[in-house]
């Protein structure tokens, strides 16, 4: 390996944690993290961390959203740059999102929607309706014990402002169901015709039995 290879990221970026936040956040496009959260996953200062976010996002390289009081950051994927620093830092995942074959990321209108419950939100699936139905049909898959995504739910309802009709199953709960070829979720899976795919742990098989 030469010299320029091994140089550390934090001598490309002018400090370790910008470099650090850097790699978090575009390893990991899809979730948002609270500043808390951030200093435990990176291992740096609070004061650092604040820093280096406040920088960053007055770049306009991640952004920022409240959610139940809480501020979420997380990667800006509009950015001109967004694509080279996933390419840097995941590259594996990078190469993923440019495979046209399978959509693994939201659409911009729901990447807004998905930002504030990403880290209760395991995957969701978005049924298209036939022409003339109204309304949005989801599945969703992730940890609902505070019912967090049942309000989300009712917030983007509004938002839209038409019919949300949604299921939401545990994690493992959506699993077993697979396993066991449920007629409910298998028969939704393979017969609706998918609208919108968000699945960064890839645990939806659309159109697959597993074992």
């Amino acid at each position: 390996m030469n010299k320029e290879n091994s140089m550390p990221t934090e001598k490309l970026f002018g400090s370790k944690t910008r470099a650090k936040l850097l790699d978090l956040f575009f390893a990991n496009t899809n979730k948002s993290f609270y500043v808390r959260e951030i200093t435990r996953l990176i291992e740096e200062q609070i004061n650092s961390v604040r820093r280096e976010l406040m920088n960053l996002e007055g770049i306009g390289v991640i952004r920022s959203e409240t959610f139940d009081n809480k501020i979420y950051y997380a990667a800006n994927m509009k950015h001109q740059f967004a694509h080279a620093f996933q390419e840097m830092f995941a590259p594996h995942k990078a190469a993923v999102a440019k495979t046209p074959e399978i959509k693994r990321q939201p659409s911009s209108s729901w990447d807004d929607y998905i930002r504030p419950v990403s880290r209760y939100l395991r995957a969701m699936v978005l049924f298209n309706r036939a022409p003339g139905q109204e309304g949005v049909d989801l599945l969703l898959i992730g940890d609902d014990k505070t019912k967090k995504l049942t309000r989300w739910a009712e917030v983007v309802e509004k938002k839209q402002g038409r019919p949300l009709n949604y299921v939401i199953l545990e994690r493992d709960d959506y699993l077993y169901r697979i396993s066991v070829k449920d007629r409910f979720v298998m028969g939704v899976l393979e017969d609706a015709e998918i609208g919108e795919l968000y699945d960064p742990e890839e645990i939806v098989k659309v159109g697959v039995v597993t074992e």
